[in-house]
Formats: structure tokens, C-alpha cells, sequence
């Protein structure tokens, strides 16, 4: 017989490494489904809870791109956690689950009565992760948060985009995913600890947080040295030659910045004398003339494609490479050996795509063993696993507990 927190008709599931884990996933949005997401495609069980008739808005339906990459490989249970009759289902399931994870506004998972605290009265081995916008205490702690905010208060935009261009955002809510990717990392951590204790914990982050570890030697420059980095637009914040170059046809990016490898750059793209320029000579003083030496190296490579130039210091072992369109990435020869682009049938979209998980483990693939859930599609198979019987799940339906189909 399969684990009874196992679908039976994935025969996959209890061979994966987070098998037998039983996840409630109370996220919206991104970042907390970013995080649910690492442990249902390794995995876990994962029953995400709705209220009836909800529709997070991303990708404008759940039909959408958006709703669809981030929900693979879970069930749903539509629930009304504002009930008497929701919420004991919720504490049910609550019971018997190993880690929980919301991203609410911080006062909302104490008004609906499922804060760590009550959560872990009734089941103290359960991991309960949280994110918010700034922080579950602190000045800032009530506060909305979505990613751009959080980019503009941990300034990431100004260190983004060309020098006095102004304010600039990312391309990606990184923001979002990077809390996403840390919440999981903490998820991993507390279940670890709790093989020696028995103890569930309560772990978080938030936007900001992310964005201030995203920093990363930003922040370290400041901290240590006094530096307030500003905009470098495509040149690395403090090593030169590495950035994007104009050539016959479209830019390059290149790294060449030890003194080894500006050297043997030089060499290759026929211009010695460059390391005889006495501003030159040291990575401060090339960094101090940056302006002349990127418009140096641009005036060379426009004279031959972009093919050229990354072929020739790929051979001598300098990082480079081309800068790609969306479609240009997933047309990219190694992207596809990655496997990054991972198939899915889906019912109404046919043959289609999902992104892959960037994490590698050796002998397990990742795949979408069950595509995003409709609402409340799982609501009566959930209940009756933690011993509702038919009339308690037809009593709920009509009572508009649940939307169960």
C-alpha cells in the first residue's frame, strides 16, 4: 500500500526526496509560491489552500502562465478559513501536516486565528514558514510589500541601469524569488534540525531582507569601506574590462579582469601595447579609466562579429558569451541539454512548457507530475484523508465552506 499522503496514481512520488512531507501552502502571489514550489517538485504532498472563488490575479487566470508555472505538482482544497467549520478543517489538516507556509500581511494569519502559536498547540513537530514585505516585527512590519518596493528601499535600484539615467528596476521580480528560494532553505533547515529534537520552528523572511542579502559585495563595500556604490549600467560595479561590447553584428559580454586574463586579452585581440598604458597597468587605474579603455576595446570589436570575439577567448579561457533574447535562451544548445524548458500536458494548452528547477540531483528528474489544480479540486479527497466522511464534505459544500467538485 502507498503512504496515505501519496497519490496513488503517481507511483514517481514515493521514490523523491521530500516524499512523505505534507506541505499547506497558504502563499499567493510569488514569493511564497516560489518557495512551495522547491518542495513540490521535489516531492513533498503538497495541498495549497484557497478560499472559494479565489483567483490570485497572476497571469490573469489560472489558466495563465504565471499561475501555471508557479502551482505544478500540487492539490487544492478551496476553504473558508473564516468559518468555524473552515477552520477546524484547517486544524485538521494542520495536524497531520509537516511544514506550513503563508505569506499574509503580517496581522492577517493572527486575525484568522492560525499564527505559529496555534498552529504549533496543535501539532508542535510542524515547520511554519512566513514571508512578508519587511518583517513579522518592527517599525515597518504592518506595511504592504511587493518587489519593486522592496527594490527601491534595499537600493537595488540605484545601482541599477547607466549612470544618471536615474532609478532603475530589474527585469525579473527578484525580489520576490529570492525570498521564495531562502524560505525553502529554511524549510530544509528546520526539518533537518527537527530529526534531532522533535520540535517544529517558526522561520521567515521578507522582501526586504532578501534585498538587503542580495546586496551581497554591494553592501559589504559599504560596510567595510565606506563605499556608496552608484550606477554602472553594463560594467561590473569595480572590475574592468568585464561588461557588454558592441561588435559587427550584436554585443558580447566579457570577464577579463585578473591581471592574468587582461593580459592574455590583450594579446588575443591584438593589442599589446594596451599593457603598456600606464593607467592600465593596475585594475584601479583601469577601473579610474574606464570611459577610454571600454570605448578602446568597442572601436576593435566592431570590426569583426560577435561569433568571432567568443570564439576567440573562449579558446584562451576567458569568460564570454553572447547576449540572448528570451527565445534566443531557450533556442541555446546547453539551455536545452539543461533541460530547462520542462514539458507538461495539460488539458486545455496541449503540449507545453513550464520552467525547469535550476537544482541538480543526480539519479531523480524534475518533471510536473501533476499539473496546477483547479480550485478546490482536491476538496473532497483532502477532507475525507483526515476523516470527513461524504455527508461532512456535501454539509460543507452546502454551507459554501468549500468549493469541492
Amino acid at each position: 500500500m502507498p503512504d496515505s499522503h501519496i497519490d496513488p496514481r503517481d507511483a514517481t512520488t514515493a521514490t523523491l526526496p521530500l516524499a512523505g512531507i505534507v506541505v499547506l501552502d497558504l502563499t499567493l502571489a510569488r514569493a511564497g509560491p516560489t518557495c512551495v514550489r522547491h518542495l513540490a517538485d521535489w516531492g513533498a504532498e503538497v495541498i495549497r489552500i484557497e478560499p472559494p472563488a479565489f483567483n490570485d490575479g497572476l497571469g490573469g487566470a489560472r489558466e495563465g502562465y504565471d499561475f501555471q508555472n508557479l502551482h505544478r505538482n500540487k492539490r487544492s482544497i478551496a476553504l473558508d478559513l473564516k468559518t468555524e467549520d473552515g477552520k477546524a478543517a484547517f486544524f485538521k489538516l494542520a495536524a497531520k501536516a509537516d511544514v506550513l507556509v503563508e505569506n499574509m500581511r503580517v496581522r492577517v494569519k493572527h486575525r484568522l486565528g492560525i499564527a505559529p502559536e496555534q498552529v504549533h498547540a496543535v501539532n508542535p513537530r510542524l515547520i511554519y514558514a512566513s514571508i512578508s514585505g519587511f518583517g513579522q516585527t518592527g517599525p515597518y512590519s504592518e506595511r504592504a510589500g511587493v518587489d519593486q518596493i522592496a527594490q527601491g528601499m534595499g537600493g537595488m535600484m540605484t545601482i541599477t541601469g547607466e549612470p544618471g539615467r536615474g532609478p532603475m528596476r530589474a527585469g525579473i521580480p527578484f525580489v520576490d524569488l529570492t525570498a521564495g528560494n531562502l524560505l525553502a532553505l529554511a524549510v530544509m533547515v528546520a526539518l533537518w534540525e527537527r530529526q534531532k529534537t522533535g520540535k517544529g520552528r517558526w522561520v521567515h523572511t521578507s522582501l526586504l531582507e532578501a534585498m538587503v542579502f542580495m546586496l551581497d559585495l554591494q553592501a559589504a563595500r559599504y560596510l567595510m569601506d565606506g563605499e556608496i556604490p552608484g550606477q554602472a549600467g553594463n560594467d561590473h560595479p569595480v572590475n574592468i574590462p568585464m561588461g557588454a561590447f558592441d561588435t559587427a553584428d550584436k554585443p558580447v559580454n566579457i570577464a577579463a579582469s585578473s591581471p592574468k586574463m587582461w593580459a592574455q586579452f590583450a594579446e588575443a585581440v591584438g593589442h599589446p601595447e594596451w599593457l603598456e598604458v600606464e593607467e592600465w597597468k593596475t585594475a584601479k587605474g583601469r577601473s579610474a579609466d574606464r570611459k577610454r579603455l571600454n570605448a578602446a576595446i568597442t572601436e576593435v570589436f566592431k570590426q569583426k562579429p560577435s561569433d568571432h570575439w567568443i570564439d576567440l577567448l573562449e579558446r584562451i579561457g576567458i569568460p564570454c558569451g553572447p547576449i540572448n533574447k528570451v527565445d534566443q535562451v531557450f533556442a541555446d544548445p546547453q539551455v536545452q541539454h539543461l533541460r530547462m524548458a520542462m514539458p507538461m500536458k495539460h488539458p486545455d494548452r496541449g503540449d507545453t512548457h513550464l520552467v525547469s528547477s535550476a537544482i541538480n540531483i543526480e539519479g531523480i528528474e524534475s518533471e510536473v507530475r501533476r499539473i496546477p489544480p483547479r480550485l478546490g479540486e482536491h476538496s473532497a479527497e483532502i477532507l475525507k484523508s483526515v476523516g470527513y466522511t461524504d455527508d461532512d464534505v456535501a454539509r460543507l459544500r452546502g454551507l459554501g465552506v468549500i468549493n469541492a467538485e
